[in-house]
C-alpha cells in the first residue's frame, strides 16, 4: 500500500503542495500525533470534521463499507524471496542482498533491504467487500515471529467503490518491530484485555494521508508488481470497478482519471491512471521519478535490490501478469500501447487521449 514517501504526481505537486501543507499544520510528527474526538454519530451516519481520529475514520469506513476484523499477521501467506528461483535458508539471507523479485517500495537505509523475507499477505474479503492486509518485515526475523515493521489494510466496496486505507509502522530507524499477533479493528474502542488498542496501533488518518498511497494506486485499490504477484491469488482485484478514496481526511487526495487510447492493449485488462502511473515527485526535493508505466515496462532499470534475473526480460517487464511472451512479441504488441500512454501523460490534450475520471458509484 505505501507509496514513495511524500510523492505526488508532477502536475499536482505545483498545485496542491501548499494546500496539503496547510491541511497538515497542527499535526504532530508522523505516527505520534494525538487523536482527538472530532465527530458525532447520528443513526449510523458519521458527521466528520477534518483531522479525524483513527476510531472516527474506522467507524466511518465500517458504516460505508464494512468492519475490518481483528487478525493475526502470522495467519497470512509468505511473499517469497528467491535467488535464481530458489528460496534461501534462513541463515543464507544477508543484509542488502539482491533477489529475483525484490519489494517495490524502498525500505530505507539501515533496514535489512528490499529482499527481507517473511512478509505476509492476507485476503479477508467477503461477498462485495474486499479487504487486503499486508504485514511487512524490513528486518530479518524468523518466519513465525509475531514482530513486524509495518501493517497495511485496504478496505474496498466493489459496489460503491468506497475505499479506506489503514497504516501502522514502527518509527524510522528502529529494528524492534511491533507485535502484530492481534491487529485491532480500526474502529475498536476497547480491545480484549492484554491487547493493543486501535488508537495506539494505527496511524492517525492525516498521517496516512501524507503517505499518498493513492498516488501510486491511481487506477484501482490493488497494485501489481512481480513481488506481490507471487501471491496474487491471495490479493483481491477490481480492475474496472468504481473507486473512491475521498472519505474523511482522505478527501485531500486528488481524484485520478483513467487514460484511454484507441486499441490500447494495456487497458483491455485494467485501467491506467494519470497520477503516479505517469510520474512521481518527491515533495521534499521536487525531484521526479519514473511513473508506474515506465517501471512496469522495464524502462526504469536497474531494479532496486534486484539481481540479474530481476533486471532482464521477462521479470523486468511486469505486464501482462505472468508474462510468458517472447521479448520480440512484447515489443510488437505491447510497446506501441505503452508509448501511446506515455504520450498522453506528457500531453493529455492530444486528440487521441481520453481521460475519464475514476469515481465511486
Amino acid at each position: 500500500m505505501k507509496g514513495y514517501k511524500g510523492f505526488l504526481p508532477a502536475w499536482l505537486f505545483y498545485i496542491c503542495h501548499s494546500i496539503c501543507v496547510l491541511a497538515l499544520i497542527g499535526c504532530d510528527s508522523l505516527g505520534t500525533s494525538s487523536q482527538q474526538k472530532q465527530s458525532t454519530v447520528i443513526d449510523e451516519v458519521v458527521i466528520v470534521e477534518p483531522n479525524q481520529s483513527i476510531i472516527e475514520y474506522g467507524q466511518q469506513c465500517a458504516n460505508l463499507v464494512a468492519e475490518v476484523p481483528a487478525f493475526d499477521c502470522n495467519d497470512g501467506v509468505d511473499v517469497p524471496i528467491t535467488v535464481n528461483g530458489q528460496i534461501p535458508e534462513y541463515q543464507e539471507y544477508t543484509q542488502n542482498m539482491v533477489c529475483d523479485r525484490p519489494a517495490l517500495l524502498p525500505y530505507g537505509e539501515g533496514t535489512f533491504g528490499q529482499c527481507t523475507p517473511y512478509s505476509k499477505v492476507l485476503d479477508l474479503s467477503n461477498k462485495t467487500t474486499q479487504i487486503s492486509a499486508f504485514c511487512r518485515r524490513k528486518y530479518l526475523r524468523p518466519d513465525d515471529s509475531p514482530l513486524y515493521d509495518e501493517v497495511d489494510v485496504i478496505l474496498h466496496s466493489t459496489t460503491t467503490g468506497d475505499t479506506c486505507w489503514f497504516h501502522a509502522e514502527a518509527p524510522s530507524g528502529t529494528s524492534a518491530g511491533f507485535d502484530a499477533s492481534r491487529v485491532p479493528p480500526p474502529n475498536e474502542v476497547s480491545p480484549p484485555p492484554g491487547h493493543v488498542d486501535a488508537m495506539t496501533f494505527w496511524w492517525k488518518p492525516l498521517d496516512t494521508v501524507s503517505k499518498n498511497c493513492g498516488g501510486c494506486h491511481d487506477a484501482d485499490p490493488f497494485m501489481y508488481s512481480p513481488y506481490i504477484g507471487q501471491v496474487w491469488q491471495h490479493v483481491p482485484v477490481d480492475p474496472f470497478g468504481p473507486y473512491n478514496n475521498a472519505i474523511g481526511d482522505f478527501a485531500l487526495w486528488p481524484t485520478s482519471s483513467s487514460i484511454e487510447t484507441e486499441g490500447n492493449t494495456c487497458t483491455t485488462c485494467h485501467r491506467i491512471g494519470n497520477l503516479g502511473s505517469c510520474v512521481n515527485v518527491d515533495l521534499e526535493t521536487g525531484q521526479t521519478f519514473p511513473g508506474n508505466i515506465q517501471v512496469a515496462s522495464g524502462m526504469a532499470l536497474p531494479v532496486n535490490g534486484g539481481d540479474q534475473l530481476a533486471n532482464q526480460y521477462p521479470l523486468s517487464t511486469w505486464m501482462p501478469i505472468n508474462n510468458f511472451h517472447s521479448q520480440a512479441f512484447w515489443q510488437q504488441v505491447y510497446s506501441p500501447s505503452v508509448s501511446a500512454l506515455l504520450s498522453c501523460c506528457d500531453n493529455p490534450q492530444q486528440l487521441q487521449c481520453q481521460l475519464i475520471p475514476i469515481t465511486g458509484s
